[in-house]
């Protein structure tokens, strides 16, 4: 068959399937092969009733209920033991550009919406819901078979991979939209792909670089809310809630790491990791290694960041020109962070009124209710 728009609608149907079965009768041993059998059935029954597929039909029966077992690697440890891993592999293949991997893996297997999708890219709702169609079309018209790439074929898919585990942790940690500010699963998921990720292919250091900056953030996690589920900021979080073990972890992982883009971001986390406090932190370091990520992957929300940390190191003043600087940049008219990091150079300018206007706009523009009430409770805080 190899239509993943028909794979998708399938699989939600098993899952229907599952949520109105396991109740009574309890969830299976192997609730996978469950699931892939009930898909399986129901797309054999989906082709039986159409007269006109009775061809297509033939060719269903034989790959879905004969199908040889498929090819494993020569090395037992390049194969992937890990089946969300195994379809972010699969789905991420190189008859489509960078960005519809992407986009269609954080669709079908990341569980993103098309609203968090374009949030992650910066772009439009309806260009991201074009994107993800036309790569469903795309590999449907190429015949792409759903299968487990390996050797050269499988590093040519890593840095879509390594994307894709990168923006699904982004989502958890930063929720987009609803009445949480994290969403846990999703950390959980990402933190554990590229642990696994890692170990697969201990030779790319960019696979310990996301592994060891996912093992950062995520040590925060504890200290980011607080007992409401309010928003804690950096400046303010209990850094003896920050989990050790995570941060012992993504030091080892960061040794093991490069040069690229998540080494460098990694190396960032790891500067406010190793601060006992927040005025410890040094600064001046991650303004530098900001500067040479711009140089790297040069992006307006980079060089926002590296803003904010040229404000700490050289003070407000220094920083502000920058983020100006970013105010015309199309990818960031509707990225609340903007005006939010406005706002607090303005504040610490004691430029009390314009600070509330950029506090205001900034929480016109987040979708998330909980950084829209700590982003409207700071510019209550300001002077009128």
């Amino acid at each position: 068959m190899r239509d993943i728009g028909l794979a998708e609608e399938l699989a939600q149907d098993a899952l229907v399937a599952a949520l109105e079965q396991w109740p009574e009768s309890g969830v299976p041993d192997n609730p996978g092969a469950w699931l892939m059998a009930t898909a399986r059935h129901r797309a054999i029954d989906l082709v039986r009733r159409k007269e006109t597929y009775a061809r297509k039909l033939a060719e269903v029966g034989r790959t879905l209920t004969d199908a040889a077992p498929p090819d494993y690697a020569e090395d037992p440890a390049e194969d992937i033991d890990d089946d969300l891993l195994r379809l972010i592999f699969t789905a991420c293949h190189p008859v489509l550009s960078t960005e519809a991997r992407v986009a269609l893996t954080l669709r079908l297997l990341g569980g993103l919406t098309t609203q968090e999708i374009a949030r992650a890219f910066l772009a439009p709702e309806p260009t991201v819901a074009q994107r993800i169609v036309r790569a469903k079309r795309a590999l449907a018209k190429a015949g792409v078979p759903f299968e487990v790439p390996y050797g050269a074929d499988r590093a040519a898919r890593l840095a879509s991979v390594l994307e894709v585990i990168y923006l699904i942790f982004n989502e958890g940690y930063s929720a987009t939209a609803g009445d949480d500010l994290l969403r846990p699963a999703l950390c959980e998921d990402a933190l554990r792909l590229a642990r696994v990720l890692a170990a697969l292919m201990p030779r790319e250091p960019e696979a310990h670089g996301l592994a060891a900056l996912l093992e950062f953030q995520a040590s925060r996690t504890p200290a980011r809310t607080g007992p409401d589920g309010e928003p804690v900021l950096l400046a303010d979080q209990n850094r003896a809630r920050w989990n050790r073990l995570l941060i012992h972890r993504g030091v080892e992982a960061l040794h093991r790491a490069g040069h690229g883009p998540y080494s460098l971001q990694a190396a960032i986390a790891a500067c406010h990791a190793q601060a006992a406090r927040y005025e410890d932190t040094d600064w001046a370091t991650i303004a530098t290694l900001y500067g040479r990520l711009m140089a790297l992957t040069p992006s307006p929300v980079i060089e926002l960041n590296r803003a904010v940390a040229v404000s700490m190191s050289q003070g407000p003043a220094a920083a502000l020109p920058l983020v100006d600087a970013l105010t015309d940049e199309p990818a960031l008219k509707d990225y609340h962070l903007l005006p939010s990091v406005r706002a607090d150079l303005l504040k610490r300018l004691g430029r009390e009124a314009e600070a509330r206007t950029e506090y205001e706009r900034a929480a016109s523009l987040t979708r998330n209710t909980r950084e829209r009430r700590l982003l409207l409770d700071r510019a209550a805080r300001c002077g009128s």
